[in-house]
Order: C-alpha cells, then sequence, then structure tokens
C-alpha cells in the first residue's frame, strides 16, 4: 500500500459522527486524493491520476453538503478535479451556479462561478464575473487577468497573464499536501483549449512532461 493509499485509509476510519466535525474531515480526504492525483499527474501515472481526482471530487462534494454556506472552496476543487481528470464538468460547473456562486459577494465564490462559465463556454457571462474579481487586493491578479483573457479571447493577455501565474507558483515554498504543482496554471489551460489558445509554456518543474 503507498503512502497516499495508507494515509487515505486512516483517515476513512477517523469519519466522526458530528457534523462539523465529519465535514472537515471529509476536506481533508478530499486533499489527501487530490495531491495523490496531482503526484500522479506529475509522474505521468494517468490511470492513477484520474482514480484520485475523481476521488477526491467524491470527498469534496460530501464535505460541501455539511459545510457552512459559502464555502466555495468545495466546488472550486470539485470543478478543477473533473477537469484535471479530463472528465465532462459541465454538471458541476451547472451545480455550482445553481448553487448561488455567481451571486456571492466573496472572491471565491465569484471564482467558482467564472470557472463554471467558462467551463460551460458562457463566455460574456464569465468575462462579468472574472471582471468582478480583477484589481482585487484578495485575489491574485494574475489569475483574474487569466480568466478575463480566455472569456474575451484575447490570446496574448491570455500568455502573459498565464505565464505570471506560473512564476507566482515558482515563487512559492507552501503547496498543498507538499506537492509543488502549478494546478492553477493547468486548469487555465484546458479552459484555454476550449478557444484554442492554450499557451506553449515550456518544461517547469512545476507542470508534467507534455
Amino acid at each position: 500500500m503507498g503512502r497516499w493509499e495508507e494515509r487515505y485509509r486512516e483517515g476513512e476510519t477517523r469519519l466522526p459522527e458530528d457534523r462539523d466535525e465529519r465535514q472537515r474531515q471529509l476536506t481533508r480526504l478530499g486533499n489527501v486524493a487530490w495531491g495523490a492525483g496531482l503526484a500522479a499527474l506529475l509522474e505521468g501515472r494517468c490511470d492513477a491520476a484520474v482514480e484520485w481526482l475523481d476521488r477526491a471530487a467524491g470527498r469534496y462534494r460530501e464535505s460541501y453538503e455539511l459545510a457552512p454556506q459559502g464555502s466555495w472552496g468545495r466546488p472550486i476543487a470539485i470543478l478543477k478535479a473533473r477537469l484535471l481528470a479530463g472528465r465532462d464538468a459541465r454538471a458541476v460547473a451547472e451545480w455550482t451556479l445553481a448553487e448561488g456562486a455567481a451571486a456571492s459577494e466573496s472572491p471565491i465564490g465569484r471564482y467558482a462561478a467564472t470557472l463554471a462559465l467558462l467551463v460551460l463556454e458562457r463566455w460574456h457571462e464569465a468575462r462579468h464575473a472574472a471582471a468582478s474579481i480583477q484589481g482585487r487586493d484578495d485575489f491574485p491578479a494574475a489569475v483574474a487577468d487569466a480568466l478575463i483573457a480566455i472569456a474575451a479571447e484575447d490570446v496574448v493577455a491570455y500568455i502573459e497573464s498565464v505565464e505570471d501565474v506560473l512564476l507566482s507558483f515558482e515563487a512559492r515554498d507552501e503547496f498543498l499536501e507538499d506537492v509543488r504543482i502549478a494546478d492553477t496554471v493547468l486548469v487555465l489551460q484546458l479552459l484555454a483549449a476550449q478557444r484554442d489558445m492554450a499557451a506553449d509554456l515550456g518544461p517547469s518543474p512545476l507542470l508534467p512532461s507534455p
């Protein structure tokens, strides 16, 4: 049994009955599965990556159902996991919007809405949602710029902004589950590919080999 499997199975044995404690533990399980999936992606083990990312999406969804209102990080994680696993993310995108992400006052909620709208190819609405998180102190500027560029089909602006996002990851010291990967860049590239505008980023230790 690998270290990821061992940690995941051990965590499953400690699922409490208390609602709040349970949603927190489910999130931890989602994080472990997410880390395992990203590690597999970096290593080129596609089947394992898909298995773990699917598992992560399931745990994050379970956690969201028990979490306080406005826990938008979970829908974001689910969307990312579905996209990175190569799954059809449209149903998750529709669900995210139905939960009210676009009307959220939180930049994280509007980020979730923007991702969902891009998945659904609702470009005009996505551009409007992304503009609402651009220029804020509490949201990464380069990510907002990249989202707007995809929605606007602005290839030059997208390349510049996604390169900045990658640079910001390369300057980091901390990563979820200590897996050094630029997962946001991967997601942006998948969304940009819908419009045939993914950037040629070249080799990076934080990206899987082509």
